[in-house]
């Protein structure tokens, strides 16, 4: 929502302090030490736990050597698996606050944890090598190669009367100091700045910078100013790139300002920066605070999972996918079965809908792909909370800002603000996704404090569900059509208190003859990302055409998507010359949205589709491809919401009745995947038994029967039914539901 709030918190609630140390663990905060008033420093620690908002005074214990930690600030707080480590900050000498004589330490403690919440105590570890040398407000973080396990601190610059930009390396588990040799160009001595790690790079912004050119150290700084310089430390080969220099002018504010003292915090591949001061030394009264939010996507997002359906009409499917952490978007694309005639020429331009994300609340910068950078430095996209879009309020932009500004040497072209635009989207001819640069793009996030703000719209007639199924395809037989939809099951019991228990996995055709619902057993052919249909009447009745051409297996875009669900019932349609380019040039540009036209969904046509997520530094590779089945018309839906309650002795499935276009419901029938000796000829083929048959919307399924039941394990273990509707026409779609079980219940079936 990219709203604040300020919760209400309790209990042991510590006075306001700056420049403390800081750590998550799970769902807790721990706080040590800071500056509470000028010149008196703390050695308190306190626990939050933000699942409660409790705050709770802890009190460790003393080490067995030596003396627990002296107050004081700018110090690092750096937590790895159940310990914090400690190191440095100032100190003052004077008893008397108001009589500051400030001490730099270069002690070190380790502080163990206890599980959950509450610390064991400090200790004071002894170490090897030469320590760094005593300093405060620098920064510390704990990395581990994965192919190695030794986990290693680096301490990076810092203040010791001087700026500083040492780096020092501590194995953790050898408790060895060393320097090590790094390549490239070091960034500027700093103080009051950030390191975060995502993947292997420690990302460095900010901080306090000597004011002299060429930043020369001696013996006391003389001048100092802030600094929006940016570069990161491969810490696999120990080599600094710089993102954004020192001296680099940004006119139109496409970048974050120089600041010190702000925070970063890495969520996934994201770096989030808030707050902080900017000015200099002399002119107190001149410096700015910070209230702005910005974000660095590092790279582009991974592939979602495969498009799931969860609901199937004549000329509709409601679908959905996992979610990837911290996108702006979602690209949904689709392709026929059978071949779609392209658009000769430009089609007439109306005003259908728009397929554009925005941030909420905000205006959006742009950038045409041809002028994508080619150097590793991050792009930048302004959204001004004061500003408000009335075109389309609540979306989410995906493209780069770019108004004219160089950068690391190149240059970069922009559209102007407020307005919304597809320019920046290309077409994407493969699964591999945009071609453009790997480089971070850093972007500001446009926050509110208004309750109402944070109402996300959703496009293309989005429709939430408690559901998550899979891919599945329907098969056509002579008097009826059967098919497979997929969700996940609420399960509720007096034990769990209606405890939603989610689920997915793929979704397999259920073929069926005309009297389908009267066989006791039935043998359904599994459909997964397959160009074939598995039908036992299909050699008398093929139901493939003949091969389409290459150039129309085109993928249309459907949209692009705030969440991770749709209604899709249409898909836009190239002209021409647009597909034999794009068929050739994967950077070639989708033409606007608005101007294409849109072509709807059959009945009874197979379809494909693959989704890629979208973040700042663009469109990531496509997930895995389903494939589904519009139905034909007269028969019923598949029914929905399906739930499933525990007792002692069995379970209770219930359903809601789906649409029936040809009469009412004449009967349902509710089917149990059973062990089978052919299951473990071809695990893929599922055999199903007939459990229910009747007018009721619900039915009891008894131990005996579950004691039968096959325990699917193509994803997580899953006892598997398949619930059908009947009416003059016949059975319609099936919905197969997933029940979760757990690894012991499992193994005992």
């Amino acid at each position: 929502t990219n709203q604040w709030f300020l919760p209400a918190v309790r209990g042991d609630i510590p006075p306001g302090c700056a420049a403390h140390g800081f750590v998550c663990d799970g769902t807790r905060i721990l706080v040590f030490g800071g500056m509470v008033e000028y010149g008196r420093y703390s050695n308190d620690l306190y626990e939050l736990q933000a699942s409660r908002w409790l705050w709770k005074k802890v009190k460790p214990q003393a080490p067995s050597t030596g003396s627990p930690p002296c107050p004081r600030l700018g110090h690092s707080f750096s937590l790895y698996g159940n310990k914090c480590y400690l190191f440095g900050g100032l100190a003052n000498e004077s008893e008397d606050s108001n009589n500051n004589v400030p001490r730099y330490l270069n002690d070190f403690y380790e502080l163990e944890l206890q599980h959950g919440s509450g610390v064991v105590g400090w200790s004071i570890p002894v170490t090897k090598g030469i320590l760094p040398s005593p300093r405060e407000s620098h920064t510390a973080i704990i990395y581990c190669r994965k192919d190695l396990g030794s986990p290693k601190m680096y301490i990076f610059g810092g203040m010791c009367g001087c700026r500083l930009n040492d780096l020092w390396e501590l194995d953790i588990e050898t408790m060895t100091w060393s320097r090590p040799e790094t390549k490239g160009t070091v960034p500027l001595p700093r103080s009051l700045h950030t390191a975060n790690v995502i993947g292997n790079k420690m990302y460095v912004f900010g901080g306090w910078v000597p004011q002299s050119a060429g930043g020369e150290i001696s013996g006391h700084d003389g001048e100092w100013k802030c600094t929006g310089s940016f570069s990161y430390l491969n810490l696999d080969t120990t080599e600094w790139i710089g993102l954004i220099s020192d001296c680099q002018e940004d006119k139109s504010n496409l970048l974050p300002g120089p600041r010190a003292g702000h925070c970063a915090v890495a969520v996934g591949t994201r770096l989030y920066i808030w707050s902080g001061r900017d000015g200099y030394r002399k002119a107190w009264n001149n410096q700015v605070c910070c209230k702005d939010l910005w974000y660095l996507d590092t790279e582009k997002p991974p592939a979602p999972s495969q498009v799931q359906l969860i609901r199937a009409t004549t000329n509709s499917f409601q679908v959905k996918w996992d979610e990837v952490p911290t996108v702006e978007g979602y690209l949904l694309q689709l392709h026929a079965d059978s071949p779609v005639t392209s658009v000769t020429g430009v089609p007439d331009t109306g005003v259908p809908e728009t397929s554009v994300l925005s941030l909420q609340g905000g205006s959006s910068l742009h950038q045409s792909p041809q002028s994508l950078p080619s150097v590793p430095h991050p792009e930048m996209k302004l959204d001004h909370p004061s500003q408000t879009n009335s075109v389309i309020p609540n979306n989410v932009q995906v493209s780069l800002s770019s108004n004219s500004l160089k950068v690391e040497g190149k240059e970069k072209v922009a559209a102007p603000e407020n307005k919304i635009t597809q320019e920046t989207m290309k077409n994407h001819a493969d699964a591999t996704g945009f071609k453009e640069s790997n480089a971070p793009s850093l972007l500001p996030v446009c926050t509110s404090s208004s309750q109402t703000s944070a109402n996300v719209g959703e496009l293309h007639d989005l429709d939430k569900r408690t559901v998550n199924p899979d891919a599945s395809v329907s098969s056509n037989v002579s008097s009826t059509q059967t098919m497979v939809t997929q969700q996940a099951v609420k399960t509720e019991s007096s034990s769990t208190n209606g405890a939603v228990v989610k689920d997915e996995t793929s979704l397999t055709t259920f073929n069926s003859k005309s009297e389908a619902a009267e066989m006791s057993c039935i043998m359904p052919s599994s459909r997964v990302d397959t160009g074939q249909t598995n039908d036992s009447h299909s050699s008398k009745t093929p139901q493939r055409q003949m091969p389409v051409k290459t150039k129309d297996r085109q993928w249309y875009d459907v949209g692009i998507f705030k969440n991770s669900s749709a209604v899709v019932s249409q898909f836009y349609l190239l002209p021409e010359e647009t597909l034999s380019i794009s068929n050739k040039m994967q950077s070639a540009n989708v033409p606007d949205y608005r101007l294409l036209k849109k072509q709807d969904l059959l009945p009874g046509t197979v379809y494909r589709f693959r989704v890629a997520a979208i973040n700042g530094c663009g469109i990531g590779p496509f997930s895995k491809i389903s494939e589904f089945k519009t139905c034909i018309p007269g028969f019923p839906g598949a029914p929905s919401t399906v739930k499933i309650t525990k007792s002692v002795d069995c379970i209770h499935l219930s359903w809601e009745p789906p649409a029936s276009p040809s009469g009412n419901i004449l009967e349902y029938s509710a089917y149990l995947a059973i062990r089978s000796t052919q299951l473990q000829e071809n695990p893929s083929q599922l055999v199903f038994m007939r459990i229910y048959c009747g007018l009721k919307t619900s039915c009891i399924v008894t131990a005996a029967q579950l004691s039968n039941a096959h325990v699917d394990y193509t994803s997580r273990p899953a006892i598997v039914f398949r619930i059908s509707a009947k009416n003059e026409r016949g059975y319609g779609p099936a919905t197969q539901v997933r029940w979760l079980q757990d690894m012991k219940t499992s193994s005992s079936k």
